[in-house]
């Protein structure tokens, strides 16, 4: 008898729907909300509400491509947290009334590990321990994985996530929002060395971006008070120099965690790992120390349900089940 999983994601500005069958995703189904584009950012009592609009039309989406019946699922999967509190909570809602409605059981999904998870979705699969760097608008971590659920986070931020530092540096030279993707683009044609940004000394695994932050907002007004057309005339190159500061960072961090813990299994996963520069970065390096890398698909980078939807497979497997009376968390640590 197959397994059937109907997972379901809204910790953000993202709905979205997934079917699994027997370890296989068989839809992946987002509706993005482009409302938060006017104001620069998410807006979460407008996210909540566009959750409300999107859900039932995305989860019938992606069970009309998976081709199967509300009636044959064996499992809702959702993401409990972390996210905002008022779009978790119409997933959270959803995913609890259609359980009890079918009479299936339900599993909560941290958001955080579903993303490390994504990487078990296609083959090849990364093998028992490796690290994982979690990096997202929200989120940066270092993360050793001994097991499908058994994480332990060894880095983190201590301030701003790299997703942050790539919008707000976006925000700062003029770019729409999400400015992140925007900045990989426009990298990919400038020169990375053009200018210089401090690297923050943080012992450890962790990371720091705020000062980086605080240091190319301080650039770019000392260099536009001088030429006003300044981000205009340089705007390749701006990118490339914050995006090369951002990814030696990272890769730093990484570098030195599978050098101290010994282990030669390394992945990326999070909306950040979609970019080029980082992807390329973690390549080189794995040549270098004869790595086996694991990069997620770009559609699986981002948030999706594919994720929560595997996750809940192997929730399933282990029948670690949630009752009706579980909430949703804004802050859910690994």
């Amino acid at each position: 008898m197959s397994k059937i999983i109907l997972g379901i994601e809204s910790s953000c500005d993202e709905t979205a729907a997934s079917v699994c069958i027997d370890g296989k995703i068989a839809s992946n189904v987002i509706a993005s909300q482009e409302v938060h584009q006017q104001y620069g950012g998410v807006v979460p009592e407008l996210a909540s509400r566009a959750h409300q609009q999107n859900i039932v039309p995305v989860v019938h989406q992606a069970l009309q491509d998976a081709k199967i019946h509300k009636n044959d699922l064996n499992l809702i999967a959702f993401t409990k947290g972390p996210g905002l509190l008022g779009a978790l909570l119409v997933g959270v809602s959803f995913a609890k009334a259609l359980a009890l409605g079918l009479n299936i059981p339900l599993a909560s999904v941290n958001h955080m590990q579903a993303h490390i998870l994504a990487h078990f979705i296609d083959a090849p699969h990364p093998k028992f321990p490796f690290i994982c760097l979690t990096v997202s608008g929200g989120h940066t971590q270092i993360v050793l994985v001994k097991d499908y659920f058994d994480m332990v986070v060894i880095g983190e931020t201590i301030d701003d996530a790299a997703g942050e530092a790539f919008d707000k540096t976006a925000k700062i030279i003029g770019l729409p929002y999400p400015g992140g993707p925007l900045i990989d683009k426009y990298a990919q044609e400038g020169n990375g060395s053009a200018f210089t940004f401090p690297k923050p000394n943080i012992d450890g695994y962790n990371f720091s971006f705020s000062g980086l932050k605080t240091s190319i907002l301080y650039f770019i007004r000392a260099q536009t008070a001088i030429n006003p057309n300044f981000v205009k005339e340089h705007l390749p190159d701006i990118c490339a120099s914050v995006q090369h500061r951002i990814v030696t960072i990272l890769s730093e961090k990484l570098e030195k965690a599978a050098k101290d813990y010994q282990i030669k299994h390394i992945a990326i996963a999070g909306g950040v790992s979609a970019n080029s520069g980082l992807r390329t970065a973690l390549e080189k390096l794995g040549k270098q120390h004869h790595w086996s890398i694991y990069i997620p698909k770009f559609e699986y980078c981002t948030d999706n349900a594919a994720m929560i939807a595997i996750a809940g497979y192997h929730k399933l497997l282990k029948h670690d089940f949630c009752s009706q009376q579980v909430s949703p968390l804004a802050r859910m640590p690994i």
